[in-house]
């Protein structure tokens, strides 16, 4: 899964089945527009494969099941679940996920896609999306906004998941709790909040449902959610995803046509249009093996500057209000690409710096074993007849390469799947073994895994030993 593929979602259990099924309302249903361009079909069955689709991604995503799924690419963005038998209840979290995204998911980014924004300076936000849908089984119609409170990650987003069902069937429910109902972007939503150990979960159900939506105003949607709470406007949208969740059957669902774009701007009311001078050349004030340090002269600008955006190999590395920023994460000796962007309180944004490169130092060989671990315990859910949790695991002063983690679960939990670690059960006993990506943690560094199991969700005592 490391390897630059899409990660496992992790998972968010329905806790109440719903009453009744979202049906399609004909208003709202748009014909395909697009012309698929020839295309010779492309299928993965691979549970985390996925298909370049030019400045899009598709995800198989299957997370929560072993049964076999294949999604096939058609050309242009249309792609379909042609294998998929799903029997999940609905009272627990989907099987997969498969969708198509724009932006950065779990570090594996689209080309071209403009993303990551931060909230403050979002100017627009528009998606156009058909889908196929079948009048079996269990799933939703969804988009998933990922929101964090960096430019950038590569692990679970900790600011805001913003989900967008167009549609479900089969008595799914979002996470949560119904807490509200909005007329954003022009439609009607029940709107559903919620909490997750780490981030925030916030979902608008479209009233009725439908099967296509054009022109759909996403940052309207994005604004309410500011307006409740719900989203940071200092972090950043780093991701848009478009798919169906399935609990049960899946097989014929598919998308016929999908575009996302974001831009900064917009929010210019003063009359400012001139955008800040272009920042100085940066320079290279240190380096480790992990991290590059610029710093660069300051921009001028006829109101005022207000921030700098530092931009790694085309990416978005960080945002700072000062004219120096130290990059971190980065791998040892390897050379990196950087430019300087500045921008003002209007949103107008400067054209970018001439670039540096910057090499990080040696790593200087493999540190010795034994840095010591420790082990954090999280119940991000508990629904009395199962339960999901995190574990963290961080590395003591010294890098480690590997890390087991053990306990001993007191009242007869049973752990049913897992995902970034390898997780056995011999009774009450529970060993967790890192997974190839996440063994190898610098000092200080941590690394998370999950799981789903039955039973109440107590907290055990664990153990972790590093190697």
């Amino acid at each position: 899964m490391k390897r630059l593929l899409a990660r496992p979602r992790l998972p968010r259990p329905r806790l109440r089945p719903a009453a009744a099924v979202l049906t399609a309302v004909a208003a709202l249903l748009l014909p395909l527009t697009a012309t698929q361009s020839a295309h010779a079909a492309t299928t993965t069955c691979d549970p985390q494969g996925t298909i370049s689709a030019g400045d899009y991604t598709i995800q198989a995503n299957e997370w929560n099941s072993t049964a076999q799924q294949c999604v096939t690419y058609n050309g242009a963005t249309a792609w379909s679940l042609d294998t998929a038998n799903f029997g999940l209840p609905t009272s627990g979290a989907p099987a997969t996920y498969p969708s198509i995204y724009k932006g950065c998911h779990w570090g594996a980014c689209t080309p071209n896609s403009g993303l990551p924004i931060q909230i403050s300076r979002l100017g627009s936000a528009t998606s156009s999306w058909s889908t196929t849908q079948v009048g079996s089984g269990a799933y939703d119609v969804a988009y998933d906004l990922w929101i964090n409170s960096t430019p950038t990650t590569t692990g679970q987003p900790d600011g805001t998941e913003i989900m967008i069902w167009l549609n479900s069937r089969g008595g799914v429910q979002p996470f949560g709790g119904k807490t509200g109902t909005s007329s954003a972007a022009g439609h009607n939503w029940d709107v559903w909040t919620g909490n997750q150990t780490s981030w925030k979960i916030i979902s608008y159900v479209l009233q009725g449902g439908a099967t296509s939506v054009n022109g759909l105003d996403v940052k309207a949607l994005i604004d309410d959610a500011v307006g409740r709470g719900s989203v940071n406007t200092a972090h950043y949208l780093i991701d848009a995803e478009a798919g169906f969740e399935v609990w049960q059957g899946g097989q014929g669902l598919g998308t016929n046509s999908f575009s996302f774009s974001a831009s900064t701007g917009g929010g210019n009311t003063g009359g400012d249009t001139q955008a800040p001078s272009v920042p100085g050349t940066p320079t290279v004030s240190g380096t480790t093996a992990s991290s590059v340090s610029l710093a660069w002269a300051p921009s001028t600008d006829n109101v005022g500057v207000t921030g700098y955006d530092v931009y790694r190999g085309g990416q978005l590395a960080g945002s700072v209000t000062g004219t120096s920023f130290t990059d971190t994460g980065l791998s040892a000796s390897t050379a990196y690409a950087y430019t300087v962007k500045a921008h003002d309180a209007a949103g107008n944004v400067s054209a970018a710096s001439p670039a540096v490169t910057a090499t990080t130092a040696s790593g200087g060989g493999n540190p010795p074993p034994g840095g010591g671990c420790s082990a954090t315990y999280a119940v991000s859910n508990d629904w009395g007849s199962g339960f999901t949790a995190n574990v963290t695991v961080t590395s003591g002063g010294s890098p480690i390469h590997g890390w087991t983690v053990g306990w001993t679960y007191p009242g007869g939990q049973k752990i049913t799947n897992a995902w970034n670690a390898t997780v056995t059960q011999s009774g009450a006993s529970v060993t967790a073994a890192n997974a190839s990506y996440n063994g190898s943690l610098g000092a200080s560094a941590s690394t998370s895994f999950g799981f789903q199991g039955t039973g109440s969700g107590a907290v055990p005592t664990l153990t972790c030993t590093a190697s």
